[in-house]
């Protein structure tokens, strides 16, 4: 795709990297420093203890490493497990399908159940395969609270349901890079293990930060685990916890002063508030979708996400045609369909530091741009089902706490 020079400035609606706001962008504004000053440790202290907020945990550890989300799966795994491990695993898209594929070549035996790309989780198998499990094989379920492929969130509360239903000791593993921060996610109250996002999602940072939390439970499992992992180890970063330094190694100065304004941001305006203005984000592109007469991605209602939209195409429409176009004609960008949903489907992300009228930009622009590939959108419509939701869904003020 050629780089075409648009004027004005860049709509950034892709499911992340997402928008920074300007005081996160003024805060990384600055000059290096020596981390091993007193200075970066106090911050890292009170980033760790505020961090733990946005998992909803009081017994979690968490680590900031530089790295993407990838690592954070990584280091998920061979912190908590051994090769050879049988762990449950579910593909319903692209991003749990990469998961897979690392779990597969850091030679963990992979136990994969597979649903249909718009599907949820199937936990009816899970339920089967705990119910058969006597003697506890199974050392860890992987799941991914939100495929941004196909805009599907899966009910974390029933995972951990049927754990303690069949009283089964597998360790809890998610995924919840384009969640946390956005949709409800209760890591103490769920009873996940580990938990890990990136800072490019809902944090509305850069690409950098990979977040992990690890349960007490984790942190058990991690003194047994025999994977290899070095850049990954909690073992390195617990010791300089002790020692009040926190660092094993060079951090990035410029992101931990990002964070630390993207979480006063979140403060701020609230948690649940911003968990909420997601909810009403959500609602209202999917309105919008409908009101164009389009079909969701996501295959029911119990499975639709607040972050991200997957939006299917007519079969006489290239969905990746709609996000090249989007960029040459309106500087604006859209997610592709990946994979097995590689032009049948565009994604509007709606994550982040984001406001009603930026997300009705964004959908007056999709209807400009269906209407440039020729699927007979009546324009104005899906922005005015938008609108009037938006509208009989004012929220009240934010709450400071």
């Amino acid at each position: 795709m050629d780089y075409v020079y648009g004027p004005g400035k860049n709509h950034l609606f892709v499911p992340g990297p997402v928008n920074i706001p300007e005081p996160v962008l003024r805060a990384m504004n600055r000059n290096n420093e020596d981390y091993r000053s007193p200075a970066i440790p106090a911050m890292t202290k009170n980033l760790l203890e505020d961090v733990k907020k946005i998992f909803k945990t009081s017994t979690g550890t968490p680590f900031l490493i530089p790295t993407t989300g990838t690592g954070a799966w990584e280091s998920a795994l061979t912190n908590t497990l051994s090769p050879g491990d049988r762990t449950v695993s579910f593909l319903i898209g692209q991003f749990s399908l990469l998961w897979i594929d690392q779990q597969q070549r850091l030679n963990f035996n992979v136990d994969v159940v597979e649903s249909e790309w718009g599907q949820g989780a199937n936990l009816d198998i899970l339920a089967e395969k705990l119910a058969a499990d006597h003697s506890h094989t199974i050392k860890a379920i992987c799941i991914v609270h939100n495929e941004t492929a196909t805009g599907v969130t899966n009910n974390l509360a029933t995972v951990r349901k049927l754990l303690d239903h069949y009283r089964h000791p597998a360790l809890l593993l998610v995924d919840g890079v384009s969640s946390i921060c956005a949709l409800d996610f209760r890591m103490d109250e769920w009873g996940v293990d580990v938990a890990l996002t990136g800072s490019q999602k809902a944090l509305s940072l850069p690409t950098g930060l990979g977040i992990v939390c690890a349960s007490p439970k984790a942190l058990e499992a991690s003194k047994s685990a025999k994977s290899v992992r070095v850049f990954f180890d909690w073992n390195d970063y617990l010791k300089f916890y002790k020692l009040g330094t926190f660092w094993p190694y060079t951090p990035s100065i410029q992101l931990l002063y990002g964070l630390r304004a993207a979480l006063d941001l979140i403060f701020e305006e609230g948690l649940g508030n911003v968990i909420a203005r997601h909810t009403r984000m959500g609602k209202a592109t999917r309105l919008a979708v409908e009101a164009w007469g389009l079909k969701n991605c996501t295959q029911k209602e119990e499975w639709y996400s607040d972050t991200v939209t997957a939006v299917l195409v007519p079969p006489y429409i290239d969905s990746a045609e709609i996000v090249k176009r989007a960029w040459k004609r309106y500087n604006m960008s859209l997610g592709l369909g990946l994979n097995k949903v590689a032009g049948k489907v565009f994604r509007i992300g709606h994550l982040g530091n984001l406001n009603e009228l930026q997300l009705l930009g964004c959908l007056a622009g999709v209807e400009m741009i269906l209407k440039d590939v020729g699927y007979p959108v009546k324009l104005g419509s899906g922005v005015a089902a938008a609108c009037a939701y938006l509208q009989n869904n004012i929220p009240m003020i934010p709450s400071r706490i």
